[in-house]
């Protein structure tokens, strides 16, 4: 019997896998690519980011400089390369800071007694009412620019919503119907929030969660755009959005493949939390 079940299930999982539509190999393509930017980059693109060249300077692209190069001669594509994993980190780093702060907030209020959930919730509209980028604006203000405020401040903007949603997902399964019988059968509080209200709430934000991924390099970017992350001449390509400015009518490379970068990174976040969110809203369906 044992036997039969290992034969059946490496079946099992390739008749799933070859079922997969082209869309989500591509988006698993284009995922897998990423990753590897960010993690090695030098797999990708093995020059130096840093690295000056000034006969070389607003070199249109061609073989050998497939996005051109830049006013100190820096190949392009080296740079869009290696600036993957400081983008990458920062919208990650962010977004889980995002979630955890979100998450106490949104327990707290869902669990908590009803004033503390009406102050919770007076919170949380306050911080949603006031504009994201003006609030890491104001926060940057007060740090300092550099990488570790842009994440805190992109964390905190970020965190209100994590929050709302985790409050309605909490109230939701609470009055769920396993919930009940496991109130009824004299299971204590804590087990309770353990292993049935969490498992079915956290879901969802999850999915979430990985559409604020594309959403925090998106605003990592407006940041590093306006000055306000990484300091220069680090490959950040908000940065070498600000930097290719300047010389837009006559190198129009240096502007188009960091925004391009910038777009497909959140392009593919963003499929990558619809398909979650469509999978965990199919799951909870059948349930």
């Amino acid at each position: 019997m044992s036997a039969a079940l290992s034969e059946t299930r490496p079946r099992a999982v390739v008749h799933r896998l070859a079922g997969l539509r082209p869309g989500t190999w591509l988006l698993a393509a284009c995922g897998l690519l990423i990753l590897l930017c960010a993690a090695v980059p030098g797999l990708i693109a093995p020059g130096d980011p840093l690295a000056i060249a000034p006969r070389e300077s607003f070199l249109s692209p061609r073989w050998g400089h497939p996005f051109g190069t830049d006013e100190s001669g820096r190949d392009l594509f080296t740079r869009v390369v290696h600036g993957t994993r400081s983008s990458v980190l920062i919208g990650v780093l962010s977004t889980l800071l995002g979630v955890g702060l979100g998450a106490v907030l949104g327990l707290v209020t869902g669990l908590g007694r009803r004033w503390l959930d009406a102050a919770g919730s007076r919170l949380i509209d306050a911080m949603l009412a006031f504009p994201t980028l003006l609030l890491a604006l104001l926060l940057i203000a007060v740090r300092g620019p550099g990488v570790a405020t842009v994440i805190v401040a992109v964390g905190l903007s970020s965190a209100p919503g994590y929050a709302r949603l985790l409050r309605s997902e909490v109230r939701r399964v609470s009055r769920s119907g396993h919930v009940e019988a496991a109130r009824m059968l004299g299971k204590g509080p804590v087990a309770i929030v353990w292993r049935h209200i969490l498992p079915g709430a956290l879901g969802p934000l999850l999915a979430v969660a990985t559409l604020g991924v594309g959403q925090a390099i998106v605003w990592a970017s407006a940041l590093g755009y306006l000055g306000l992350g990484a300091p220069p001449p680090a490959p950040e390509w908000g940065a070498m959005l600000n930097a290719g400015r300047t010389y837009i009518s006559n190198g129009w490379w240096m502007t188009v493949f960091p925004g391009l970068a910038i777009v497909g990174v959140g392009v593919v976040a963003s499929l990558a939390g619809r398909r979650l969110s469509a999978r965990w809203a199919g799951r909870g369906g059948a349930r």
